[in-house]
């Protein structure tokens, strides 16, 4: 018998594939503690997915011409086109976690980028392009533990950087910065998925996507190409 991670690969591949066929869009954004298993994630999605019909953009501190340019230029640059799904390795709201903990956002900005993002998703929304969102929670002492394993195993020290143990310096003031996104979403809800055990994690989050998709596309009729079956007598021996 399949196991549950099987199964909702299926699934996912068969969603992505309508939307594929009936040209539709979706925009499918990853956020989390880091260690949370951001990474794990995107990976099942990718081994569930039709490489023809899906693109990953991992986010990170913007370029000195992004930087130069409205904070949401980079992501309205990257939506997707008919028929594709967008997934961000991060997203726009390191506007309102990273740039407001480490940085100093200044208030006037970071009340000013709330208002920015829930336009830009509500245009996305009105647009028929769904979008999902997913924060990766995990307690402290959790991440603290898979930071220090990245540090202990060779292969995985290359994953440990400057960023996290700064983030972790910080991770009282992220905490706060990350209940205060949640509850500020307005027209889309974010998926809070507990990542305490990885694989539970994966199966939460191609759930909700699957979910959502399934809503929103019409339903699969596995009909051939246009010409196909009239000519599949062609194929008889």
């Amino acid at each position: 018998m399949p196991d549950a991670l099987a199964v909702l690969r299926k699934q996912m591949r068969a969603v992505q594939i309508a939307a594929l066929r009936q040209g539709r869009a979706a925009v499918i954004a990853i956020e989390g503690y880091d260690a949370a298993g951001k990474g794990g994630v995107i990976r099942e999605l990718s081994y569930a997915m039709d490489p023809r019909g899906f693109c990953v953009y991992p986010i990170g501190a913007p370029t000195s011409t992004e930087a130069f340019r409205p904070f949401l230029w980079r992501f309205w640059s990257r939506l997707p086109a008919p028929g594709q799904l967008v997934i961000f390795d991060r997203s726009w709201y390191g506007r309102v976690l990273v740039e407001r903990v480490e940085q100093g956002l200044s208030d006037q900005a970071y009340v000013s980028a709330f208002d920015a993002i829930d336009t830009f998703e509500a245009t996305l929304e009105d647009q028929d392009i769904p979008l999902i969102k997913c924060f990766l929670d995990i307690p402290a002492e959790i991440q603290r533990e898979r930071l220090r394993r990245r540090a202990r195993i060779p292969e995985k020290r290359w994953k440990l950087t400057l960023d996290d143990l700064n983030a972790w310096e910080h991770r009282a003031a992220y905490e706060h910065a990350v209940e205060v996104m949640l509850s500020r979403a307005q027209r889309v809800p974010w998926v809070r998925v507990d990542a305490s055990q990885k694989s539970d994690a994966h199966e939460a989050v191609l759930a909700a996507i699957i979910d959502r998709l399934s809503d929103w596309l019409e339903p699969s009729d596995h009909a051939f190409q246009p010409g196909v079956e009239e000519r599949l007598g062609e194929l008889d021996p």
